[in-house]
């Protein structure tokens, strides 16, 4: 067997070519995970990799690539070192790190390159990068070279742990070549450290050679060999020996033979050497991995400079944290929190991303042709929050909720509607009522004054279904106030639209009853026929029924129902009724408005006729303004939002009303009331009489004629 404790080669670990070989030093790959490991725990997402051109820089840059690729980290730059100094590709990878963003550097280099790379980047802008690498000599390096806080602010390296030889350094300063002389290597050692001459027996002094006198001492020496000031790395390997000698005369490594140290073969500590378990003094467990590898502990040493940016203001080991792990075994990393820094810095571990985290109420945008982890932060759309860091997407805020103002969480809505109390509500509700009321007193007028010539000349019968209908039209709004409600929202539209068709449609008998009453010129024509009661109910009855098929079959398929709208007013609830089927309510519609244009076109041809027979130009006038209202009203319905929508609609309805009410009764109440002399028989009877002579025959204007007329 072979124990080494200086060999990092990772080929050694291969147990197929090295069976019997251990070593108690991290291989390469070790250390290169360890460095992983670090970049890890640190949360970086952005790194540059800064690999030497030689076999270890290699296959420690291809490690990295792999394992950070897999935990789902960006490298930026993958840079290449030559081994061999070229001038022209230092220049290259200098100007490349130069136009980096990363911050975040894993370094696999030697010593020498190390060193050429720092300096070749003084003098350019500063960078304020923090580099990892294995050694702890390249962190000496880093923190030692003038002038290099403005490149970096901060390295990290690893410390293999070591036991420290207890006593060692009392023993070899006691040692002298006059207590041991057949000790060769002290006294060749001692030659060289003293530079002089250790004097023999046979020896002659000359000019040229200094003797030793032997008053040398070796306490508080500097020594010129690197092994005797690395003494405490050997500790473990001589110490695994000695333990697996002591497991092996003991009986105590599984085999159950014991051996006898006067017949003992070399491959015979191979077994026990692998299985061999042990504390140092300081507690630290000593055992290899299956490929032989000691299971190593590293600690991470953190340098960085003071607030002037001079002298390293962290140089001794802070000790934030360890790696534990060998070949066969994945390590663990512990929490890194750094004791060093200035002002707010100290105790933050230095960040390396693409993109600095979005603040609450921003979402990640990724950036086209670059890493995911490279992205915008957008403010989140309307609607829409974003209460923590790194948020890929905004949240939708619940539905009786809406985002505050800085859109980082969410506030809860207050509902509103239109009501009765509030002044719009209040006065909508005031002219429905006045409305009413005075439908009401146009309808006790007439019945008042029944049997009077201007009430029996306009279809007495018609114009009471037309009131009742006015007055229901009136009242119809105060269903579009208040909290909807499923009772509320049926009723609303399907109301509106049947009493709007039934005086529509008794306009429209009224006004075809006017037109073909001129017409029917002669005693016995078949248009007289269609003068009587019946042929008016008939059309207020089938125009009423056509718009009652119609709601009966919005409702049977696809009802009005409560609906509460986030869209429309920010921060508010809006409590509103949905029409269902928007096809079913625009047919709804549709139908009302083409009965009103025909309703228009047969008063607006009829208008021309003499006053004294009909009341086409009220008809007319009066459809007039229902038209214009309904016509403003859509584009403006459409466009409204929130509870305005129905303030809308309960105005356009209210309009109308007062429309019809106002064009075709007012100018007969004032006759009745104001003008009674114009009311009597024998004046309208002189009246038909002259205008009828002015537009019709002789024998057509006798009394007994115009008597028959209606």
């Amino acid at each position: 067997p072979q124990v080494s404790h200086s060999s990092t080669l990772p080929s050694l670990s291969d147990k197929t070519q090295f069976p019997s070989f251990l070593r108690t030093r991290a291989s390469d790959f070790v250390s290169s995970l360890a460095v992983i490991q670090l970049v890890l725990s640190l949360g970086w997402s952005w790194v540059i990799i800064l690999a030497q051109d030689d076999e270890f820089g290699q296959q420690a840059g291809a490690l990295a690539a792999r394992e950070l690729e897999k935990a789902g980290i960006c490298i930026e730059f993958h840079l290449t070192v030559p081994s061999q100094h070229s001038l022209e590709k230092i220049t290259c990878v200098v100007q490349k790190m130069q136009t980096s963003t990363a911050t975040g550097v894993l370094v696999f280099l030697n010593n020498s390159n190390f060193r050429l790379i720092l300096q070749s980047l003084l003098g350019f802008h500063p960078l304020g990068q923090v580099w990892v690498s294995e050694g702890l000599l390249h962190t000496a390096l880093a923190l030692a070279t003038p002038g290099i806080s403005q490149i970096l602010q901060g390295a990290f390296g690893l410390l293999c742990h070591n036991s420290q030889v207890q006593g060692f350094p009392e023993f070899f300063s006691s040692l002298h070549p006059s207590q041991i002389p057949e000790d060769v290597f002290l006294v060749r050692f001692w030659e060289a450290t003293f530079g002089c001459k250790w004097p023999h027996e046979n020896s002659t002094e000359t000019e040229d050679v200094r003797l030793c006198t032997g008053a040398e001492s070796l306490r508080g020496h500097e020594f010129p060999f690197q092994d005797v000031s690395e003494v405490d790395i050997a500790y473990t390997a001589v110490y695994s020996v000695a333990h697996a000698l002591q497991d092996l005369v003991s009986c105590e490594h599984g085999s159950g033979v014991c051996t006898d140290l006067q017949h003992l073969h070399p491959w015979q500590l191979l077994h026990p050497l692998r299985k061999v378990h042990f504390q140092t003094h300081d507690g630290t467990d000593i055992m290899f991995d299956a490929n032989g590898d000691l299971v190593t502990k590293f600690d991470v040493l953190q340098g960085q400079w003071n607030c002037r940016g001079g002298s390293p203001c962290c140089t001794e080991k802070p000790r934030p944290g360890h790696w534990i792990g060998g070949t066969s075994e994945p390590g663990f990393l512990s929490p890194l929190v750094s004791q060093c820094g200035c002002g707010s810095n100290q105790g933050s571990v230095p960040s390396s991303v693409c993109s600095t985290s979005c603040e609450p109420g921003f979402s990640q945008i990724p950036r086209q042709g670059v890493p995911h982890y490279c992205f915008e932060c957008h403010p989140c759309p309307e609607g829409q929050f974003a209460d923590l860091l790194y948020m890929k997407s905004c949240l939708q805020c619940p539905e009786k909720q809406y985002p505050s103002q800085t859109r980082d969480h969410c506030i809860p809505r207050t509902e509103i509607f239109l009501t009765f109390d509030e002044p719009l509500g209040l006065a909508l509700t005031l002219v429905s009522l006045a409305l009413a009321s005075l439908a009401c007193l146009v309808f006790g007028v007439f019945l008042w004054f029944r049997h009077t010539p201007v009430v029996r000349a306009n279809n007495r019968a018609l114009s009471y279904v037309l009131l009742v209908s006015l007055t229901l039209c009136a009242l119809s709004p105060l269903l579009f106030l208040g909290r909807p409600s499923p009772t509320t929202c049926l009723l609303r539209q399907t109301t509106f639209a049947v009493v709007f068709t039934v005086a529509v449609s008794c306009v429209l008998a009224k006004t075809l009853t006017v037109d073909l009453a001129f017409r029917a010129t002669r005693p016995g024509q078949r248009v007289r026929m269609c003068l009587g009661n019946s042929a008016s109910s008939s059309v207020v009855l089938v125009s009423s029924l056509m718009q009652i098929i119609l709601c009966g079959v919005w409702l049977g398929t696809s009802p009005p129902f409560p609906h509460r709208d986030t869209a429309s007013e920010p921060g508010h609830l809006v409590l509103q009724c949905q029409e269902g089927s928007g096809m079913a309510f625009s047919c709804m519609l549709g139908y009302l408005g083409l009965l009103a244009i025909g309703t228009f076109s047969v008063a607006f041809l009829a208008r021309d006729l003499p006053d004294a027979f009909n009341e086409a130009k009220f008809l007319t006038f009066s459809m007039l303004l229902f038209c214009s209202v309904w016509t403003a009203f859509l584009p403006l319905y459409h466009s409204a939002r929130g509870k305005a929508t129905v303030a809308v609609e309960v105005f356009s309805i209210l309009a109308s009303t007062a429309g019809l009410l106002g064009g075709i009764f007012l100018p007969k109440c004032y006759l009745i009331l104001l003008k009674p002399e114009q009311n009597a028989p024998t004046k309208l009877q002189i009246a038909r009489q002259t205008q009828c002579a002015a537009v019709a025959p002789t024998n057509m204007c006798t009394p007994m004629f115009l008597a028959q007329r209606p």
